[in-house]
């Protein structure tokens, strides 16, 4: 479980649960384990579908799969990376992987490089 957009007060941000291995998982037992930790949402990390991609995530809420949702997606990132997610691209910055409904480029914010990411999104399609 992080804690993501904390202030200066711990345990004071939007938690979330992040799977990084759930390959292997059906749909029916993320949704299990997503109910289960009784959180607002929770990302389940699997292997991209497109090359370029470094991963591919799944966010659930208690009752429903989500095609997006902010908060678990900046955290999803920066669990991965935490955790020692290696980019496909190390000489791109930005980083590129998909949701159920977007695929998702982010990258250091350069006005403000303490903070976590910059997002950009386009349909999944494209």
């Amino acid at each position: 479980m992080i804690d993501v957009f904390p202030s200066a007060t711990p345990r004071s941000g939007n938690p979330l649960a992040v799977v990084l291995d759930a390959e292997g998982l059906t749909t029916a037992q993320m949704a299990a384990f997503s109910a289960w930790t009784n959180l607002s949402e929770c990302t389940f990390v699997l292997p991209p579908t497109d090359p370029a991609a470094d991963y591919r995530m799944r966010i659930f809420s208690l009752t429903t799969e989500l095609p997006f949702a902010g908060h678990p997606t900046l955290g999803t990132a920066r669990a991965w990376l935490d955790a020692g997610g290696v980019p496909r691209h190390v000489d791109n910055p930005r980083r590129r992987f998909f949701t159920r409904s977007l695929c998702i480029f982010a990258a250091k914010n350069r006005l403000h490089p303490r903070s976590s990411t910059e997002v950009r999104n386009w349909p999944a399609n494209l």
